[in-house]
């Protein structure tokens, strides 16, 4: 199947979009805190840390591990840990609708007094986020708002601290000590 050629506006988009996709989840690692506020019916912030496919996630109600085999998700209120496998649509409710990759969209790129305005927008019979709206700010171009839109709703995440490489392999291993008087439920499908 042919494509149509890109436009030189899509190909700028799409290079500057890959670079700080690459930033965040390529091999030097990327960290950054984040804001949502899902149309009140949620609302966390916290932080997060990638490498590769590895990933830490602290917020208000839980601390999740993810440690390239497995995902480990503590969650405090309940003193409650749920392991699974890494790649267990199971382990979070959230991630099937926010299944991303980038070859599924369309580009584009303005620029105005707040930074680079990046919009993604899926392709036909794409499922989960229909739109995002990467906002980079003008001097290092690192990520300030992600916008995006999964069915009828718009969300924003606002992004602070920003910051990548120097992240280490250690921060991603769950330290059982630190949760021993958890209870452990292991969701592992067993093969």
């Amino acid at each position: 199947m042919c494509c149509a050629a890109q436009t030189a506006n899509e190909r700028q988009a799409r290079q500057m979009f890959d670079d700080i996709y690459h930033k965040v989840f390529g091999s030097e690692g990327a960290t950054l805190h984040y804001a949502v506020n899902i149309i009140g019916l949620y609302k966390t912030e916290g932080t997060i840390w990638y490498k590769g496919k590895k990933s830490k996630f602290i917020d208000e109600k839980y601390d999740a591990y993810n440690d390239g085999v497995n995902y480990w998700r503590a969650e405090r209120k309940k003193k409650e840990v749920l392991v699974y496998s890494m790649n267990d649509e199971d382990r979070d409710k959230y991630a099937s609708k926010f299944k991303f990759e980038p070859d599924n969209y369309h580009y584009s790129i303005s620029r105005d007094d707040k930074g680079y305005w990046i919009t993604l927008t899926a392709k036909k019979g794409v499922k989960g986020i229909k739109e995002a709206i990467v906002l980079l700010d003008l001097k290092h171009r690192h990520p300030q708002s992600i916008r995006l839109k999964v069915g009828i709703f718009h969300t924003t995440i606002k992004i602070t601290n920003f910051r990548t490489g120097g992240i280490s392999d250690q921060l991603f291993v769950f330290d059982k000590r630190r949760y021993a008087d958890y209870t452990l439920v292991d969701k592992r499908k067993k093969s």
